[in-house]
């Protein structure tokens, strides 16, 4: 992995990649509710609140409340943002179908119920099997399991530190893009 660059804008680097992803900095109610959720998990108070999907062109897709979207990258100009653009190395195979993936889950209902089920995770509360299967079940996802979803549908695996399917966070993301 090369140095981590300083934050860019969530506006695609002319560098990016279908297929590369991206964490942004998050303002507002919502993002104080994110970086609780992280706090939650053990991730701290987190810089980075929102992950999505490059997908080329300009265009991301992301998870949100309404359901995952595709979206301009100018939705997220001049938020401060980590790009994965030389982080990993894809193949072109690799990167067409993170893209294909995060095409198909366009229109995913979010759950902010996950954040709850990863915290209780972390707490060790006894319900761990329903716990498991619900974080993993990708009928419902948070912008960063999105993201680790698509690349696991490619086969490509950001994490390789034994979590469950589905334990990912935005700062979970960030950490791997700070190195």
């Amino acid at each position: 992995m090369p140095g981590t660059p300083p934050p860019s804008s969530a506006s695609a680097p002319a560098s990016a990649r279908p297929g590369d992803f991206a964490v942004a900095r998050m303002d507002g109610r919502i993002g104080r509710l994110i970086r609780f959720g992280q706090w939650l998990n053990g991730d701290g108070f987190a810089d980075y609140e929102h992950a999505f999907v490059y997908v080329g062109d300009d265009r991301l897709v992301e998870a949100q409340p309404g359901g995952a979207l595709l979206r301009p990258c100018s939705v997220y100009e001049g938020r401060p943002a980590l790009w994965s653009t030389g982080h990993f190395v894809l193949t072109a195979e690799q990167r067409a179908a993170v893209v294909a993936a995060a095409y198909g889950y366009v229109g995913v209902p979010y759950s902010v119920l996950d954040y709850f089920a990863l915290a209780a995770h972390r707490f060790h509360l006894p319900i761990g099997p329903l716990i498991k299967g619900y974080v993993a079940d990708s009928r419902h996802m948070i912008c960063s399991q999105l993201v680790d979803q698509c690349y696991q549908d490619a086969g490509v695996k950001l994490f390789d530190d034994g979590r469950w399917p589905g334990y990912v966070t935005p700062a979970d993301l960030a950490g791997l893009l700070r190195g």
